[in-house]
């Protein structure tokens, strides 16, 4: 793990020199190097033709300057200078790219991953939410300088109308995309295949057709590209099964088709393809009758095929593949993908941090499920943290492992793990560890164990009082802790958790407040047996009385003390009277 955040931290630290090289590129142009290195030299991205000239525009295109190319291309046309139709061309692909505004210093390449996550947002209804409006960041303005340009080249050929079309699709002006088709037909252009893939994106997202009818409208452009004679490639066919899964149910046969129409004109699925087939069949973790199956062909397909990257979702699949064998509960089928993910190098498809931990975290917690604990275990100690850093739900379940195969013994070293994994603050987690120490007795070794795991977990519980970041602690927590300080010994400081009960008014249980009893009877002091039951009355539970009568019977107590133990008995005997009374009215 140091190792991948030194790599992290030194990639991280080239590419912050060189945002400042590039940004300040006047305070760096002394060349020391011998011979002449231009790697190491700043690039511009200022333009340096100051002149009104379409070599200037060809520059300041290249530099990617939005609002300067346009306004060289204006002041080029106002001039009387005729501009090219190649050059006019480019301003297009940079407009219609960047939806006419400047781009991002950010550099967000992130378009197809949003895309990918638009058809969860949008129903068939029609209505899109807010958050699937601003998927795309930029979003296509009428009469934009794009619209305006193409509108100006007086001798438009197919490749201005396919950079409008795709500018159009890919910044959400559908409906002009597709008039704009119609155009390029009317005037007898032909599209290339890219353009094809768009008008297909455009027409799945219709908001206003029915599924029956935005298929049928795909099948007619295909059939338009067989007219053309324009082959389709795999990202055609990766766009037409993307689409089918916004048809849930009805995509289903249609895709099944799409593949095997695919296959038999040769060209090789890639794993974004079965990834949109994945999604499609198993939607919403909902499979229909029959789906459950599709998974298994698939991976019998493909296992022990080395992968090439083709598609931009292609590292997808892996995270949708082992979301279905944790939905399935079949780890076989688990340790299958995880299989093809370590062939050659298919684990370059992995995906970014957040793929990886969910396909990780999906995986160890099959296994934390079906498999035999030891085997768990060695996979913690690969996985863990030196592949995924794991979520505390991911350790709940290795608890929960734990406690099924009667391991509770590696409690003290999970909690140990879970602070370094920065869980300290998890109540969740906290909760489910003292639980299981708490539950039942167990050898004095462990119980010592338990008690310095207690007692730690109770230190992060003072620290968020201190902070603030908690106004009390969970009664179950308080239980706990108190149960392990009794059984391990350590009576002084669970005496001192009595406190804690006032002090945050929370609730003991009875079989804490019978352990405490014990402890006093051990140690022979009233004292302490009599402060078990004032605590009990302050809640005024049901078990003061008896409490009351195990002290009368188990210790010598001066008078005093049993006129006060009296007077518990009596305020508590009311206040159930006036809860009865109060009930029935």
């Amino acid at each position: 793990m140091e190792s991948r955040l030194f790599l992290l931290a030194k990639k991280s630290g080239e590419n912050a020199a060189k945002f400042i090289i590039n940004l300040h590129p006047k305070y760096f142009q002394k060349d020391i190097a011998e011979p002449h290195i231009p790697c190491l030299m700043p690039e511009y991205f200022e333009p340096q033709i100051e002149d009104i000239s379409e070599a200037a525009l060809k520059e300041r295109i290249k530099l990617k300057k939005v609002k300067a190319s346009v306004d060289m291309f204006d002041q080029l046309l106002q001039a009387g200078t005729t501009v090219s139709l190649e050059t006019s061309n480019s301003l297009l692909d940079l407009l219609c790219y960047y939806g006419d505004r400047e781009p991002s210093t950010d550099n967000h390449f992130q378009q197809s991953g949003k895309s990918e996550e638009l058809e969860e947002d949008t129903g068939e209804n029609g209505k899109k939410s807010k958050k699937a409006d601003d998927q795309f960041g930029v979003t296509w303005r009428a009469k934009n300088n794009a619209e305006r340009i193409f509108a100006l080249i007086p001798e438009k050929n197919s490749y201005s109308y396919c950079t409008m079309i795709r500018g159009m699709v890919k910044h959400r002006a559908l409906v002009q995309a597709l008039n704009l088709y119609a155009e390029l037909l009317n005037n007898r252009l032909q599209a290339d295949v890219y353009t094809f893939n768009a008008l297909i994106e455009a027409t799945a997202l219709n908001m206003n057709e029915k599924s029956e009818d935005k298929w049928n409208n795909i099948l007619e452009l295909l059939k338009q590209m067989a007219a053309q004679k324009v082959k389709p490639n795999l990202q055609t066919f990766n766009t037409i099964l993307k689409c089918l899964r916004r048809f849930q149910a009805f995509g289903r046969l249609p895709a099944l088709q799409t593949f095997r129409e695919m296959k038999a004109i040769g060209i090789e699925p890639s794993l974004a393809t079965y990834h949109h087939v994945i999604q499609l069949f198993y939607h919403h973790e909902n499979p229909s009758k029959g789906s459950s199956r599709i998974i298994y062909d698939i991976m019998n397909e493909i296992t022990g095929q080395k992968f090439t990257p083709k598609d931009p979702d292609d590292d997808m699949f892996f995270q949708s593949a082992m979301r279905v064998c944790s939905f399935l509960r079949d780890l076989e089928l688990a340790y299958q993908v995880h299989g093809l993910l370590n062939t050659g190098d298919n684990w370059k498809f992995i995906g970014p941090d957040h793929r990886r931990n969910f396909y990780y975290s999906k995986f160890f917690s099959l296994l934390c499920l079906m498999e035999q604990i030891d085997v768990t275990l060695k996979w913690y100690k690969d996985l863990v943290p030196s592949v995924f850093f794991p979520r505390s739900q991911t350790l709940i379940d290795l608890l929960q492992a734990l406690d099924v195969a009667n391991r509770l013994e590696v409690i003290p070293q999970i909690w140990k793990d879970s602070k370094e994994y920065g869980h300290t603050f998890r109540s969740d987690l906290k909760e489910e560890i003292l639980m299981l120490m708490a539950r039942d007795q167990h050898p004095p070794e462990l119980q010592v164990a338990f008690a310095d795991c207690a007692a730690d977990i109770k230190s992060t519980y003072e620290s968020q009082d201190a902070r603030q970041t908690a106004p009390d602690w969970p009664a179950n927590s308080l239980n706990c802790i108190a149960v392990l300080f009794l059984r391990a010994g350590r009576t002084q400081e669970a005496w001192k958790m009595l406190r804690l009960f006032r002090k945050h008014n929370k609730i003991p249980g009875n079989k804490l407040l019978n352990e405490y009893m014990d402890s006093a009877k051990a140690s022979n002091s009233p004292a302490q047996a009599i402060e078990v039951v004032k605590l009990a009355g302050a809640f005024s539970l049901p078990i003061c009385e008896g409490l009351t009568q195990r002290v009368m019977a188990d210790f010598a107590i001066s008078q005093e003390q049993k006129e006060a133990l009296g007077n518990l008995t009596s305020l508590t005997s009311d206040s159930d009277s006036d809860s009865d009374i109060s009930e029935g009215i």
